[in-house]
């Protein structure tokens, strides 16, 4: 098959991904092999690509948003036969027997393994994936618009939990691209007023599109105080403005799994009156579970541009210069690739 690796991972001007034939995944007995029908774009992507989270597998396959079709299933698999159409989410495996995974915290196993980054991802015509780790996918939606909804869907359905809005009331996005537009959605179907703070004009666009209360820059304080934050963007430096903009009693709740160094706080400008911040470490698949059955419920708008597979160096590109309204997904039969 053809997949992409990263072999040196850099600036992606620098090309850290080469195109390749490779070998098909091998499966073990409770696995499947999944044939590609589209794979997201993330940003954690990039942070492999780029070398901010150092792969944990020398050329490694990146892609961790999959939604695919069961070519071969494992001897030992049940719940699934060929020609199912499944999802390969960022989060492939835990341990099952440590104590976060028996207090269904398996987000925090230590021995937790990841799509695209332990093991090969969906760059790729081909992915293996554990059986009981693939996602059934709700009805409604095309292959396309799966795809963000894997990690981009579920990270910022967490992200949102650790929130915890209050019911009616007002949150704050910093950062506008595929998770957070998601989020946004699940927060408006719920009844939450959403504020959107980002430097994109294109993502301003978007966010006033679905409806936002109101989208300004990055930095700027919200028309209101806020009951709840989620910081998706990258930028350590929007820590000390997204506290700031907190009511009393207020949660930041910092959805990416790289963010850059955050500057000193102040205490009684950024945390007094008992504000917070919270951290997003993946999901369970439980978290899994409820968005994707909240999405079969409620037909979210995925806003996603298409590149053929063959074009996978342009498009995290493109995500690393604000070019992606929405999210990026590569589609391995579009023009050829």
């Amino acid at each position: 098959m053809r997949a992409w690796r990263v072999v040196r991972p850099g600036p992606v001007a620098e090309h850290p991904l080469i195109f390749e034939s490779v070998l098909l995944p091998e499966i073990g007995a409770n696995d499947l092999l999944v044939r590609v029908s589209a794979c997201g774009v993330c940003r954690t992507d990039l942070h492999v690509a780029e070398g901010d989270l150092p792969v944990h597998r020398a050329g490694v396959v990146p892609g961790h948003e999959v939604v695919g079709v069961v070519h071969r299933v494992g001897p030992a698999v049940e719940g699934f036969v060929p020609g199912d159409r499944v999802g390969v989410p960022w989060l492939r495996s835990t341990c099952g027997r440590c104590r976060y995974c028996l207090r269904g915290d398996e987000n925090l196993c230590p021995n937790s393994r990841y799509t695209g980054w332990d093991d090969d991802g969906g760059y790729a015509e081909f992915v293996g994936v554990p059986a009981p780790f693939a996602l059934p996918l709700p009805d409604g939606y095309d292959d396309v618009e799966l795809a963000p909804l894997l990690c981009a869907g579920i990270i910022g359905y967490r992200a949102l939990k650790r929130a915890a809005v209050p019911e009616g009331g007002r949150l704050g996005i910093y950062g506008f691209g595929g998770s957070a537009h998601i989020a946004a959605q699940v927060a408006m179907a719920r009844g939450v007023e959403v504020h959107v703070m980002t430097r994109s004009e294109e993502a301003r666009t978007l966010a006033r599109d679905l409806g936002a209360a109101s989208v300004q820059g990055a930095t700027d304080a919200p028309p209101v105080p806020l009951d709840s934050a989620i910081l998706f963007a990258p930028v350590g430096e929007l820590v000390p403005p997204a506290l700031e903009a907190l009511d009393r009693g207020g949660i930041l709740s910092i959805a990416g799994i790289h963010l850059t160094d955050v500057p000193p706080l102040n205490y009684e400008r950024n945390l007094f009156y008992e504000r917070e911040i919270r951290s997003v470490t993946a999901n369970t698949r439980e978290d899994a579970r409820e968005f994707l059955g909240f999405a079969g419920r409620h037909r979210i708008r995925v806003a996603t541009m298409r590149y053929g597979l063959a074009e996978a160096d342009r498009a995290l590109s493109d995500l690393a210069n604000d070019r992606v309204r929405g999210a990026a997904v590569l589609v391995p039969r579009l023009h050829g690739s």
